[in-house]
């Protein structure tokens, strides 16, 4: 029987999901029958601030919304911008005779579920209907076979929440007083940020190393086709049998990691060459080995995550984005999953697709299966694949943009992993001969040929390494044996250098924190969004480089709460928390340990046990509590050389040298988007030399006043230095002039006339016919030309002194342009997106440079910049851009409002009374309500 018969005899049923685009695909397939209403995400959390704590709470409960001392008891509060939807689910649930719970099936979904009913107070049945992927059969499928609430998944997510909730509110406050205001700090955010830093530590001590060796170009003397080349490219690899040092070979150092591997340098391996121009080559070996390689898993979310920014360059972020839209529209499974599992419906309509695109030879006899390879992975879920028991190809879909891109990717993948393995043949031929010197040499050369592609056909994964061959690629050599001679047509000497270990990108940060089992896969992107937006780490193109605000945030973590952010104490508390998952350990007393620690005999203190080697377990509460042994300024500070010091101050970074107040000292900013690695002691000596701070001019001749040059927030600028005791506030007060240097100046050549003429400004151009004064000002968006409120652009910064009133009349004779101005040339090109194939340049807007291919437009981050954007940067901010959609435009309703004004104004009236005498206690309450709330206001994105 289907849904709708049985509700038209059993009444109506209230569905309650996440999101409204969700609602609205599950209302298609439920009939009239069913109501189905979005909670639009959680209903309620923990609090934000002291202001949203019930009165009731006092304390360190109104500080960190849980009771520590009664069993870490949640304080929960519905969210304010909630609390018309939970009033209007409230009163679509009292004509309701039945209430189905269908949040995404997983630990958040599950909370969001107990949260529902828990504020809903149901009066009728309640049951939790489930599904993976949104489809018709799948929902008629879960409202027949509907579960109870898992209270274990509630349990563990609530676990989950309120060690995020202890270690955010009492870590962050640590870095406010000893760092800089307005931090976080996280439980895995942190340890993420840490990864990087220590990625840019090695960059750092890193020192290069160069080597050289040979390559030989050798021929075989026959004519050659496309199956059996003329020749061969092989590189040089021993010398009198010791092998040629490569990169491999080299520490960070620079230094050799064995004396056994011989290093070139350039005069030997060009004295090497020279020696080999009359040597004749042979082959001494033909190894030939069977290759096969199979196909790949289908996808679950990181592998997800990693691919499309390897090949659509998408973030994180934006890749979940758009997965969340192909799920929600019923395109493709859940997308937040650990699993590579496959139900037998999936596996059928891979194979079924095997045999209609590429034919019975592609398709194994017996269906593929994959093990799991990440711990604790809920194999409840599904692999994230295309949707139904049939699957569309991208084609067929009508999608477009992002959303075709992803959703082909995951098509294809998993239709490739019930494919054949691809198979052929490796082959390595290694080439010898006797140098003029007596040296014997040995040239290597390696080759693969793909006999049948299999799953190749279909799909081929990307690599994190732009240099890295992929598993398609074939390297075709001739077909020799053992003995043949080989003439060298050419042997070149090449000179390398060993290069520091590259920077994560999203997709290899990803890589390595699920490697390390730090967190869960499903809150990677968002943890990569948080050190993104707080500002420890900004992009460089893909690379994920860390701010020097980051350095000094791991620096504290690490030397004074340094369990928190180790590896391997982190992966254990995500162990433990899903042992608590599993039924097999207990919310509270794990609570109770991490932050109150152990204090039997034996266990030392609870500062001994979080920072020590004892149970990984201990106290953070005494951990935040004594902050005497931390040092500001020692936490903050690193030393460049000559000298020269790095400190993050709570404005940002600089560099200083010698104490502060003598003639010494010498001090000098950062500039925002300087990576850690590059700022060298060379560098650091050309940011100190450069003028900083007041940069004397001279004397106004006018007024007597000194004149000086700064580098100001919003840019260079002059002004004047008043006499001491001129008053700055009050009625008399008097403002000191100033104004920005124009875009053509720089505080190295700004003279004092030049500066004079700047504070001249603006400058009266003359009066028209009727007597109106015309005046010359350079504001915001650039100079332009002002009378009355009529305001007219010019061309240049130079024409606000040199305009003239007949062109200024003049300008004033035409009409005003209306709407956008023309188009000014692009900055930068980048390229074609791959995902719209339009063109992509930087333009400068209102707003500052931006990127677009002509339909959307993306601002550049803080960390980018348009020297060093790179197409695939660009590219990416566009794919972020389209993820989120539209801007919502917001309808102004107060000018609606005005019939009613009568009928509003009467009941202020009638009102009055009753205001009046609430206003006294009210105020008091108001008062301590907002004191409350000023220690905790800056906490409420402490958490991951």
């Amino acid at each position: 029987m289907s849904p709708t018969s049985e509700t038209a005899q059993g009444g109506r049923r209230l569905v309650i999901v996440e999101s409204p685009a969700k609602a609205k695909t599950i209302k298609g397939y439920l009939g009239p029958g069913y109501v189905v209403e979005a909670s639009v995400g959680h209903i309620r959390d923990l609090p934000n601030g002291a202001a949203e704590v019930p009165e009731k709470y006092t304390g360190e409960v109104r500080r960190l919304g849980v009771d520590v001392e009664h069993d870490f008891q949640p304080i929960y509060v519905v969210n304010a911008d909630k609390k018309a939807q939970v009033k209007k689910l409230k009163d679509l649930l009292k004509d309701s005779d039945e209430l189905f719970l269908a949040t995404d099936e997983d630990r958040e979904g599950e909370a969001i579920a107990w949260h529902l009913q828990e504020v809903l107070k149901p009066k009728v049945p309640v049951k939790r209907m489930v599904f993976h992927e949104i489809t018709k059969a799948a929902i008629q499928a879960a409202v027949a076979n509907p579960r109870q609430l898992n209270q274990r998944l509630v349990d563990a997510q609530e676990t989950r929440r309120i060690l995020d909730r202890l270690y955010g509110y009492e870590v962050s406050p640590v870095l406010w007083k000893k760092v800089m205001p307005r931090l976080s700090a996280g439980r895995v955010q942190s340890v993420a940020t840490r990864l990087v830093v220590e990625r840019e530590r090695e960059r750092i001590a890193f020192r290069s190393a160069e080597y050289w060796d040979l390559t030989g170009t050798f021929a075989t003397g026959r004519a050659g086709d496309p199956s059996d080349p003329s020749s061969l490219v092989a590189r040089l690899q021993t010398v009198d049998g010791r092998r040629v040092a490569q990169g491999r070979d080299f520490d960070s150092l620079g230094q050799l990691k064995s004396a056994n591997t011989l290093h070139l340098d350039e005069a030997n391996a060009r004295a090497l060459a020279a020696a080999l121009e009359q040597t004749r080559f042979a082959v001494r070996s033909v190894e030939s080995k069977p290759y096969r390689r199979s196909p790949y898993a289908p996808f679950r979310t990181t592998t997800l995550q990693q691919e499309a920014s390897r090949k659509l360059g998408f973030g994180a972020k934006a890749t979940m984005q758009i997965a969340q839209k192909l799920y929600e529209n019923g395109y493709i499974t859940y997308m937040r999953t650990d699993s590579t599992t496959l139900s037998d419906t999936a596996v059928a309509a891979a194979r079924a697709q095997v045999t209609q695109l590429y034919g019975a030879d592609y398709l194994p006899p017996q269906p593929r299966t994959y093990a799991g390879k990440v711990k604790n992975a809920q194999e409840a879920h599904e692999a994230i694949r295309p949707s139904g028991d049939r699957f569309r190809t991208p084609a067929e879909t009508g999608l477009t943009g992002d959303q075709f891109k992803l959703y082909e990717l995951i098509w294809k993948r998993t239709v490739a992993s019930q494919m054949k393995d691809a198979t052929g043949n490796s082959v390595t031929v290694k080439i010898g001969g006797t140098a003029a010197d007596g040296r014997d040499v040995e040239f290597s050369a390696s080759g693969k040929t793909i006999t049948f592609h299999g799953f190749l056909k279909a799909y081929v994964e990307g690599a994190d390494d732009p240099n890295a061959e992929l598993d398609d690629r074939e390297r075709r050599l001739p077909q020799v044996s053992e003995g043949d001679a080989l003439s060298a047509e050419e042997i070149t000497v090449d000179g390398h250098a060993t290069k520091p270990p590259a920077r994560y990108t999203e997709a290899s940060l990803v890589k390595e924190l699920e490697e390390r089992e730090i967190g869960r896969p499903s809150t990677y992107a968002s943890i990569i969004g948080t050190i993104l937006d707080r500002g420890y780490v900004f992009k460089k193109g893909t690379a994920l480089v860390p701010s020097f605000l980051s350095f000094a945030v791991v620096n504290l973590l690490e030397k004074h709460f340094g369990r928190l952010v180790d590896y391997d104490f982190t992966a254990k508390m995500e162990d433990d928390l899903d042992r608590i998952a599993r039924g097999e350990a207990q919310s509270v007393p794990w609570l109770k340990r991490f932050y109150f620690g152990e204090t039997g005999a034996d266990s030392g203190s609870a500062a001994d046990a979080g920072n020590g080697d004892g149970d990984h377990l201990g106290g953070l509460k005494e951990l935040v509590t004594d902050l005497g042994a931390i040092d500001a300024r020692e936490v903050s500070s690193f030393p460049v050389g000559n000298d020269i010091v790095l400190r993050v101050g709570r404005y940002g970074p600089y560099i200083e040298r010698g104490e502060k107040d003598t003639e010494q000292h010498q001090r000098a900013d950062i500039p925002a988007d300087l990576a850690p690695d590059e700022l060298s002691v060379d560098l650091a000596e050309e940011l100190l030399a450069k003028p900083s701070g007041d940069y004397e001019l001279g004397t106004d001749p006018a007024t007597g006043h000194t004149i000086v040059a700064k580098d100001g927030r919003y840019g260079p600028y002059v002004t004047e230095i008043l006499p001491e005791g001129t008053p700055k506030t009050g009625k008399n007060a008097v403002k000191p002039r100033t104004a920005s240097l124009f875009k053509t100046m720089s505080l190295d050549t700004v003279t004092l006339d030049d500066a004079l003429k700047l504070m001249s400004l603006p400058r009266v151009v003359g009066t028209d016919a009727e007597g109106q004064e015309i005046t010359a000002q350079n504001g915001r968006y650039g100079p332009y030309l002002k009378k009355g409120t009529d305001s007219r652009s010019l061309q240049s910064e130079e024409q606000l002194f040199t305009i003239t009133l007949e062109e200024a009349l003049a300008i004033y004779a035409q009409p005003k342009q209306r709407g956008r101005a023309a188009a000014k040339p692009p900055l930068k090109e980048l390229g074609t997106d791959p995902v719209s194939e339009k063109p992509v340049v930087v333009k400068d807007g209102r707003f500052g440079p931006y990127v677009t291919d002509g339909e959307t437009n993306a601002t550049l981050r803080s960390g980018d910049s348009v020297e060093t954007i790179t197409p695939e940067r660009g590219f990416e901010l566009l794919a972020e851009k389209r993820a989120k959609g539209p801007a919502k435009k917001t309808a102004k309703k107060a000018a609606k409002k005005a019939p009613a004004k009568k009928t509003a104004t009467a009941k202020k009236t009638a009102a009055k009374k009753t205001t009046a005498a609430k206003k006294t206690t009210a105020k008091k309450t108001t008062t301590a309500k907002k004191t409350a709330a000023k220690t905790a206001t800056a906490a409420k994105s402490a958490e991951d």
